[in-house]
């Protein structure tokens, strides 16, 4: 079987937590966003909203919302990834409809040869996320994506094999 791109670059991918100072240009950071509002949604309801901080100031108080902080400091830019309540129709759908939103954006930084890591630990602190963002509760916080130039691609990684994963096959 010949390696499909799609798969090349499931397995490639790593999250990047180091970035250069190099910024991300404004047409990347739409390709990213364009690929996360491609995924899948239960009635194709799109739920997810996004918005993209590049201000340093902003980062700033983002990093004191997470203990990774350091990430958020770091990359030119993150994109806080939000469902919208009111085009959310089922909690658990529309969760699951984020998380395959979150993954096609890291796919699609690792495709514009950028890093990124989605970041999940800043979601104690949503309400304080969302005062700074200036955003209402309508809008819930799903995670934040820190995106950059890598400052090196020596992240490894393991899976564990598929016979401990596959509990059966009938």
């Amino acid at each position: 079987m010949m390696p499909a791109p799609i798969l090349e670059a499931i397995h490639r991918r790593r999250s990047i937590r180091e970035y250069t100072e190099e910024q991300v240009g404004s047409e990347q950071l739409r390709a990213i966003i364009e690929a996360g509002s491609w995924a899948p949604s239960g009635l194709n309801n799109q739920p997810w909203r996004f918005v993209v901080v590049r201000d340093p100031a902003i980062r700033a108080a983002l990093a004191g919302q997470t203990t990774y902080g350091h990430i958020v400091k770091g990359a030119p830019a993150v994109i806080a990834v939000y469902l919208d309540r009111e085009a959310m129709y089922h909690e658990t759908k529309d969760q699951q409809a984020a998380g395959a939103c979150l993954q096609n954006m890291l796919l699609a930084a690792e495709a514009l040869d950028l890093g990124a890591v989605w970041l999940g630990q800043i979601l104690q602190n949503k309400t304080a996320v969302n005062g700074i963002l200036g955003l209402s509760d309508r809008y819930e916080l799903a995670a934040v994506v820190a995106v950059g130039h890598p400052r090196h691609r020596r992240q490894q990684s393991t899976r564990k094999p598929l016979s401990e994963l596959i509990l059966k096959e009938l």
